[in-house]
């Protein structure tokens, strides 16, 4: 059991520590990803969100530390503790507070590191050795190598990571299906009711156009007029964000502190939306005015601070003020998404002209932002393409959330050993 199994440090165990170049390259167009604290999400690197570095300067910042597969990246400062995977087939350049962990093989399996970093023996390691700073706590890269972890037997963790592997790449893969159905109608939408190309496309006498149906297209006007935002499809409504949605400010939910019993609800805030998770938030009493309460798939678009506007699937909670509950009463959800989203370019540069610590936008704001409403026929047919895309992509978020509740719950029953992964007895060869 895992009371036998030997008590380690990271050095003795064969695991080094590999620390970042303390300075920043500039960015490029073109080159290769810059990872930092930002691009760590849930266990994996987000090369979405990541800059551009030359060649060159790829080559002097990987000098010291070349992510190799299964190497562990780990955040010393921001969210101390905080580690990703290197997956095969990935290069890139380690930010400033990164470093590698990287097992030799002689105690620890490399494809087993990155769970054993993600232990609860890890994170009470974390807290033990954790600088509490004025803004920021963080770890030293002296202490980590001597962190003290139980090591199982190299078969439990073979079978620890092909298990907790197996889940992890399914919730990946999840992921990228839910991002590339994301892509298609944001594609769909931006050359329907941004670009205008079908309209364009049959004012130049085409008879069809990709993907959108023959009596969608025969309904189309055959000509664009000059409106207050530019050139409009004939017959279209030029409308304000504010007219064709809701948004819902939440509540500043201490006015409602928690019950202390089971239905008291995990209180939504900007960083819950931004993880998409609800896990070690604060609490807020049930008896919240139902309007305030979140179901998954609402429409939720953060004001204040990190703009962002995203559909939730993190489970039942409250919303907190600095966010807006966005609903329409004549429009589909996917829409109002894309119109909220197609203005945060504008509404971030706003944002960040205050004079504030945190920028924010006004309902005013909502009141400028002006978006192009389609005749019913086109808004049915793209609610009949689209539509589904987000209904698969609720499944998939869903399915995604299931799967890591399981992988979370079986990671420290692994790790303590109170649920085994190898057989009792050895395999009887014939």
């Amino acid at each position: 059991m895992s009371t036998e199994w030997p008590t380690m440090t990271l050095r003795a165990a064969g695991v080094a520590l590999i620390d970042c170049v303390h300075k920043t390259p500039e960015a490029a167009l073109d080159g290769y990803p810059y990872v930092t604290i930002p691009q760590m999400v849930n266990g994996r690197i987000d090369f979405s969100t990541a800059r551009q570095i030359s060649s060159s300067d790829f080559e002097a910042w990987t000098k010291k530390a070349r992510p190799k597969p299964w190497d562990v990246v780990l955040s010393r400062r921001c969210n101390p503790g905080e580690t990703v995977v290197v997956a095969p087939g990935e290069e890139f350049a380690l930010g400033q507070n990164l470093v590698l962990l990287r097992a030799d093989g002689s105690h620890v399996f490399p494809q087993f590191l990155r769970w054993l970093t993600r232990s609860p023996e890890w994170w009470s390691q974390i807290q033990k050795n954790l600088n509490v700073g004025a803004i920021f706590d963080s770890l030293k890269c002296g202490d980590v190598p001597e962190f003290e972890l139980r090591i199982p037997p190299r078969a439990e963790q073979n079978a620890i990571a092909e298990v907790l592997g197996s889940l992890d790449d399914k919730i990946e893969q999840n992921r990228r299906t839910a991002q590339a159905l994301e892509g298609l109608a944001r594609a769909t939408f931006k050359a329907w009711f941004v670009d205008f190309e079908p309209v364009k496309v049959k004012a130049a006498g085409a008879a069809s156009f990709p993907g959108m149906p023959p009596a969608a297209f025969a309904a189309l006007p055959n000509r664009l007029i000059d409106s207050r935002v530019g050139s409009v499809p004939q017959g279209w409504k030029v409308m304000s964000l504010s007219t064709v949605a809701k948004f819902l400010n939440g509540l500043a939910l201490q006015k409602y502190p928690p019950g202390g019993d089971d239905t008291d609800l995990p209180v939504i805030k900007i960083a819950e939306l931004r993880k998409g998770s609800t896990e070690g938030s604060a609490l807020a009493k049930a008896n919240v005015p139902d309007a305030y309460v979140i179901e998954d798939g609402d429409l939720l678009f953060s004001w204040s601070g990190t703009l962002e506007a995203e559909l939730w699937f993190g489970g039942r909670g409250a919303l907190n003020q600095h966010l807006f509950k966005v609903t329409s009463d004549d429009y589909p959800r996917w829409l109002c998404l894309h119109w909220v989203r197609q203005h945060l370019p504008e509404f971030r540069l706003i944002a960040s002209s205050k004079a504030t610590t945190m920028g924010h936008i006004k309902r005013g704001h909502l009141d400028d932002a002006q978006v192009v409403v389609p005749d019913d026929a086109t808004l049915l047919a793209a609610n009949d393409m689209i539509g589904p895309l987000y209904d698969l992509h609720a499944d998939l978020a869903l399915e995604t959330r299931k799967l890591e509740a399981l992988r979370d719950y079986l990671l420290p029953q692994m790790q303590s050993g109170l649920v085994r992964v190898l057989p009792s007895q050895p395999e009887v060869k014939a």
